[in-house]
């Protein structure tokens, strides 16, 4: 709860602050300046702790063993996947999500083994920031979170639901609460460490290159593929 609240409280600010600055080289940040600090710290925490930690995972642990970590939290996204997809109005989407949720508790012995995509159901990737998007709500500026990483003002506010949503909350035991969460974070950084190394060897400027990928992905999520034209001009009107 006090997580929660005190991501609140720096959501409202981000928020009131975006409505004073000023636009820099891209319009959707204008809190670039805060953005950068927040991303420089973000970037070093990682090089000195969660980097590491994510190498030693996956040098530790065999590819099936991450592979059954990864499965089991997937299948427990997969329940809050489902109930977004019906607030979208994707009932047929929801059903699959929750069907495989009902194939991967059983048949694949509580979501080690993803049993579900063998037999052709897809998984979903959903989350309240994008069912806020689909409801018509702004994405809002840019923001990078401390540790948590990039995000917009919308879907921060959407994370907050995502984290009251996510049964690994409800678990009782600090100890065991806390090892799931942590133990998750670094799968998916070992699942990342690939990619994050293409983006240290190419992008002559990291945040911004970080920035656009993550908006343009996101963009997609939320228009599932399909986004509108972007406008160009204030005098053009985006196509739907």
């Amino acid at each position: 709860m006090a997580k929660a609240k005190r991501l609140c409280a720096a959501l409202f600010l981000a928020s009131t602050l975006a409505g004073c600055a000023t636009s820099g080289g891209n319009p959707a940040d204008p809190l670039e300046p805060l953005n950068r600090v927040v991303f420089s710290f973000n970037d070093t925490a990682d090089k000195a702790v969660i980097k590491p930690v994510a190498r030693a995972y996956r040098a530790v642990l065999p590819g099936i063993v991450r592979t059954g970590v990864s499965n089991f939290f997937s299948n427990l996204e997969d329940i809050w996947i489902s109930v977004n997809d019906v607030l979208q109005g994707k009932f047929q989407q929801g059903v699959e999500s929750f069907t495989r949720v009902l194939f991967n508790s059983t048949f694949g012995v509580a979501g080690v083994f993803d049993f579900a995509s063998d037999v052709g159901l897809q998984k979903h990737n959903e989350d309240f920031g994008q069912t806020l998007g689909w409801w018509g709500v702004g994405s809002g500026a840019y923001l990078v979170l401390p540790i948590l990483g990039p995000s917009t003002i919308r879907d921060g506010f959407g994370l907050l639901l995502d984290t009251r949503a996510d049964l690994v909350f409800y678990i009782d035991g600090v100890p065991v609460h806390n090892s799931l969460y942590g133990t998750r974070a670094i799968g998916n950084r070992a699942n990342l460490l690939d990619a994050s190394s293409i983006i240290d060897q190419a992008a002559l400027d990291k945040y911004a290159f970080v920035r656009d990928a993550w908006l343009q992905r996101r963009r997609n999520l939320v228009y599932d593929g399909n986004p509108p034209r972007e406008r160009e001009d204030p005098d053009d009107e985006p196509t739907k």
